[in-house]
């Protein structure tokens, strides 16, 4: 009986061996298709996490857009898990913000500190040039490095599992398979999606979203060979009517009736034996990725739907065991040594210049993390549109790390206009238009140009030739010329007696006209000293009044010697949420340099941002005074009054020769930030003390303001709306476009 039984054992053996290798024969090559739509692609991860649960094998994968990112992770042989919380981690925020505010060089820092509105206009050949998109996607590009770094060879056939991206050529409108290269420029061009990011150049073509040509390639699958397709469609549906409300609705809806026409051909196209899925995705948006987990949550919801068709492809468990472990690569690189380092793409900005603000070096150990900061860091120079990295290894020399960078095909002079206003309800109202003209790249060093106009409350006209003496832009000096007319207000009760009662009495401007010549040197990338001359003119001006302003002040000849230590590491100049910035100055006005009156003034600044989730407090303290025994000129005096500077006063109400304030401020956010910063409720307490305005021995007085407002980020700036109420019960009603 023990004999029978195990020939009956052999028997079967042997039959399981053949059924399995005719199953291995019979098994049909699996071709997985996912289609684009931005963060609904979250779906794709639930759909192959049920795949990987049902042991169906994936020979071939295929994506566009945000179904090209998850395609090629899964191809490169990254864990699921992986991807997952890879993914997990971006965020709107995130791919929207190529520029890191910590990178950008102080002394663009400075001058972008005004409200400017839209993007940087460029000049070409007496004609005016725009960006081809809102962001570069440098940010984006780093992201996919990541989930792409198991890449070992530049054929997408020869990796883990076949795979394809399909782009767009936004000049024919053609669609393009992209079949070898750099995954992560691959992916970023199948999702560069028009006039939000910028587009890719690849081998001669501008490459947009693959959306618009083939959103859901079941015919790029089937010609790899596959023989099954296992579509899975997240495409945005179409508006609905009442929907399309404006320009951007009705050029997003013309973008999804492509879209769409095109993936209903790829449907059209799925036949009997083929699994087409269709998620729930409800009402996540193509921009929502921050619901990243709720996309994913609906794909698996979708597939686990078909189970019993997706059965029909399983294998069994040590099958797809051993064919899984033939498609998983290890994450681990072995490290290795960087040879040189290179800069490809340059023809006006100087190698040398992008070398140099690099943290890698020759001769250092490769770190990815280090790589890519050192790309976020060159673009925020602002020199270019499009920048990259590409790691090779030469016969004879080693790895060679290449910074691959776009010139702005817009440049390399720009313009940019900003607009200002507030309002306090009370007959106090303010506004300034202002235009930037910047020439940059003015000889191999990076000479800068730069021409101010403004127009307004504060009329000024500047210009300032900034000359780096060094190819790394350690040491420059810097030439400037100026024309100011500053609003000098005079109120009653100023000087804090009972008697006034806080109304104007008379209206005057202070007009300068100055050169002067500096030499500096940036301290890291958020920091700058600068000492230099001054020499000019200042006289008072009257608008109304009935002193006449030679009486305040009669016209001076000033100059003297300069010093500077700005620094500035805030990550945003208009909803700050951490880092520092201020300034401190001494000047010494010296009949030396041509001054008619001698006298020492310090002033400092400070403000810090810190957040807590949704919350988030901003410090500021300010002081200011005369050195020495020596008198402050009339026209040197320093100002409270207005909103967050001593809110429910008026603006400038309060003069003195001497200056103490401090203020603390709450923001609460109203919803998360995306391409701009979202909205916001908020509270302030300030405190100033402030000198007397007639003489230097005069007495001093500390009041309080308060305020509560509303405000919101916009295209055309931060918008606040307010309420402040003074220590004395002085009320003010604010409404302020711009920075406060």
């Amino acid at each position: 009986m023990r004999r029978i039984a195990a020939a009956v054992c052999a028997v079967g053996a042997l039959g399981g061996v053949t059924s399995a290798a005719a199953d291995d024969e019979a098994h049909p090559k699996v071709g997985l298709v996912l289609s684009g739509g931005g963060a609904r692609g979250g779906a794709h991860i639930g759909v192959l996490k049920v795949l990987e649960e049902l042991n169906v094998p994936v020979d071939i994968v295929v994506g566009t857009s945000a179904g090209a990112i998850v395609a090629a992770a899964y191809a490169t042989g990254m864990p699921l898990s992986e991807i997952e919380a890879e993914m997990k981690g971006l965020s709107t925020s995130l791919l929207l913000h190529d520029v890191d505010r910590s990178e950008v060089p102080l002394n663009s820092k400075i001058h972008d500190s005004f409200n400017y509105i839209g993007p940087e206009v460029g000049i070409q050949n007496g004609s005016l040039a725009l960006p081809k998109g809102a962001v570069a996607g440098v940010s984006l590009e780093a992201v996919l490095r990541r989930l792409t770094h198991r890449q070992r060879t530049d054929n997408f056939d020869r990796l883990p599992i076949p795979f394809r991206a399909v782009a767009t050529d936004l000049a024919t409108a053609e669609m393009v398979v992209l079949s070898r290269g750099n995954l992560a420029q691959a992916i970023r061009a199948s999702m560069a999606i028009p006039a939000v990011i910028e587009p890719v150049e690849l081998d001669g073509r501008l490459l947009v979203d693959g959306g618009p040509s083939r959103n859901l390639p079941v015919d790029v699958a089937r010609a790899m060979g596959a023989e099954v397709i296992i579509a899975v469609n997240i495409g945005t549906p179409l508006l609905k009517r009442e929907e399309i409300k404006s320009l951007l609705s009705v050029s997003d809806q013309m973008t999804r009736i492509l879209t769409n026409t095109n993936v209903a051909k790829s449907v059209s196209e799925i036949g009997p034996d083929d699994i087409l899925l269709i998620p729930d995705l409800g009402t996540v948006t193509t921009a929502d990725f921050d619901r990243l987990s709720e996309a994913a949550a609906a794909g698996e919801a979708a597939a686990r739907l078909a189970i019993p068709d997706l059965m029909r492809y399983a294998i069994d468990g040590p099958r797809y065991a051993a064919w899984r472990a033939s498609t998983v690569r290890s994450g681990e690189q072995a490290p290795f040594t960087v040879a040189e380092v290179r800069v490809k793409g340059t023809e006006r900005v100087n190698p040398e210049v992008v070398t140099a603000s690099m943290h890698t070096k020759a001769g250092d150990t490769f770190d990815v993390k280090k790589a890519d900061a050192d790309i976020k860091r060159i673009y925020a120079r602002g020199d270019f549109e499009g920048v990259a990295y590409t790691v090779s290894e030469e016969p004879g020399v080693g790895h060679v790390l290449t910074a691959e960078v776009t010139e702005k095909s817009w440049g390399p002079q720009y313009l940019r206009f900003g607009l200002g206003l507030s309002s306090d309800l009370k007959g106090n109202s303010f506004f300034n238009l202002a235009a930037s003209h910047r020439a940059t790249w003015l000889n191999h060093l990076g000479a800068e140009w730069r021409n101010d106009v403004q127009i307004g409350h504060t009329d000024r006209l500047a210009t300032e030739w900034y000359q780096p003496l060094t190819a790394a832009q350690r040491l420059f000096v810097a030439a400037r010329a100026e024309f100011t007319r500053n609003p000098f207000d005079l109120y009653d009760n100023s000087d804090g007696s009972s008697d006034g009662d806080g109304s104007r009495i008379g209206q005057y401007r202070v007009q300068y006209i100055g050169v002067g010549l500096d030499l500096g040197t940036p301290i890291g990338r958020s920091a700058e000293f600068r000492v230099g001359l001054t020499r000019g003119h200042v006289k008072m001006l009257l608008d109304t009044g009935l002193v006449p302003p030679e009486l305040l002040q009669p016209p001076q000849e000033t100059g003297g010697v300069l010093a500077r230590l700005r620094f500035d590491s805030l990550d945003s100049i208009r909803f700050p949420t951490q880092g520092w910035q201020g300034e401190v100055r001494l000047y010494a006005s010296r009949p030396t340099f041509g001054a008619d009156e001698t006298y020492t003034k310090a002033s400092a600044n400070l403000n810090a941002a810190q957040a807590f989730g949704r919350h988030s407090l901003q410090v500021g303290l300010r002081g200011a005074k005369a050195l020495g025994d020596d008198d402050l000129p009339v026209h040197e005096l320093y100002s409270l009054g207005g909103f967050l500077r001593l809110s429910g006063y008026a603006t400038g109400q309060f003069l003195g020769r001497e200056l103490a304030f401090g203020r603390l401020v709450y923001n609460y956010r109203l919803s998360l930030p995306g391409f701009l910063s979202g909205a916001f409720i908020g509270a302030s307490a300030e405190v100033g003390r402030i000198g007397d305005s007639v003489s230097k021995g005069g007495d001093a007085f500390t009041r309080h303001g308060f305020s509560i407002y509303a405000s919101m980020d916009t295209p055309l700036g931060p918008i606040y709306g307010a309420f402040g109420r003074g220590g004395d019960g002085a009320n003010a009603v604010y409404l302020y476009l711009g920075q406060p």
